[in-house]
């Protein structure tokens, strides 16, 4: 693809889920780039790489940490995150000085994947849980690959705001979703988790000052709401506990277990495109392996939030449950949990 195209491809996508800063920031620099200006410096030694089309959010991620951490004064007053106002004039003069005056820096930072973490998010995993609770009505035992600081394992801490008036989750949580889903009523059953368990091959410690700042690094700088329930989701994490683990995928779903009366979860949302089709087929046939052995009183299910096809298709929630093994779309949304509808249940 190249790095131009898909510099132009995040524009789009930054366009569409509501950041316009970041959107004329990336057309910015494909300008830049494609006349040999600052950019290249940084962005150049990967044309050709196999990350070569998904660097944007990298690039954006690494300038961000040093507007967070002070280190880019020139450049904080544009950034919102920090209480700057966004000029695409004056804003893009002082991102061009960063790119120059810190392009080793940068370089290094582009090596660092992505950690969203985006709370959002939860609304999937959420009313999933709900659905699940409803059917089995058991504790839940929720582990989740690809959980990066594992925010979300905290989801029915979080308060879920329907357009009717309605509400799901504590009143008092610092992490307000608004306009949460729609579509087909969500059961009130009661959900108890016993257990959260997550696993990333580069996990990030929400509870330490440098964890929270990569985390908040690559939320978009202009996105206010975002940036809240990440904040919010912070000080969740600090009071709830979670078990976030360093390994990979399918190692982590080899080594489940199931366990008397409790329903055990796997869940992932927008992580799956990372895997080799290798490690896909490895994760699915451990998870097949396991589901042959629930039972009754120890039943599994997969819930998760992952493209229909390729990638910037269509975002379903599906769900598999064990004993049979039986699969559904519960819903849909995009990739950041907006627009979630909950389809009628089959």
């Amino acid at each position: 693809m190249g790095v131009v195209a898909g510099l132009q491809r995040q524009a789009v996508e930054c366009e569409e889920l509501g950041s316009p800063m970041y959107a004329e920031l990336l057309r910015r620099i494909v300008d830049d780039y494609e006349l040999g200006g600052a950019s290249t410096g940084v962005l150049g030694s990967y044309e050709g790489h196999q990350f070569e089309e998904s660097i944007a959010l990298p690039l954006l991620g690494a300038v961000h940490r040093l507007v967070l951490s002070g280190e880019a004064p020139e450049l904080a007053s544009f950034y919102p995150s920090v209480g700057g106002v966004w000029d695409p004039v004056l804003g893009w003069e002082a991102f061009e000085q960063v790119l120059q005056s810190r392009a080793a820096e940068l370089r290094a930072g582009l090596l660092q994947p992505p950690q969203t973490n985006e709370v959002r998010r939860s609304v999937a995993l959420y009313g999933g849980l709900l659905q699940l609770a409803d059917e089995f009505g058991l504790p839940v035992r929720l582990f989740e690959i690809g959980s990066s600081a594992g925010l979300n394992l905290r989801a029915d801490h979080f308060r879920f705001n329907l357009a009717d008036g309605t509400s799901y989750g504590p009143a008092d949580s610092p992490v307000v979703i608004e306009s949460a889903w729609s579509g087909r009523e969500v059961p009130r059953s009661p959900l108890r988790i016993a257990e959260r368990v997550g696993s990333d091959v580069a996990p990030v410690n929400a509870l330490s000052e440098e964890g929270a700042r990569t985390l908040t690094s690559y939320v978009w700088a202009d996105q206010a709401e975002r940036l809240a329930r990440l904040r919010g989701a912070l000080a969740i994490a600090r009071e709830v506990p979670a078990d976030i683990r360093r390994e990979d995928a399918v190692s982590f779903v080899r080594g489940l277990e199931l366990s008397e009366g409790h329903l055990t979860v796997l869940w992932h949302s927008i992580m799956w495109h990372y895997l080799s089709p290798e490690d896909q087929a490895a994760v699915d046939a451990a998870l097949a392996e396991l589901g042959a052995k629930a039972g009754e009183s120890t039943p599994l299910a997969r819930l998760r939030l992952e493209s229909a096809g390729e990638w910037d298709e269509e975002f379903l929630v599906d769900l598999e449950t064990w004993p049979g093994g039986v699969r559904r779309v519960l819903g849909h949304a995009d990739p950041h949990g907006q627009g979630m509808v909950w389809d009628p249940l089959s």
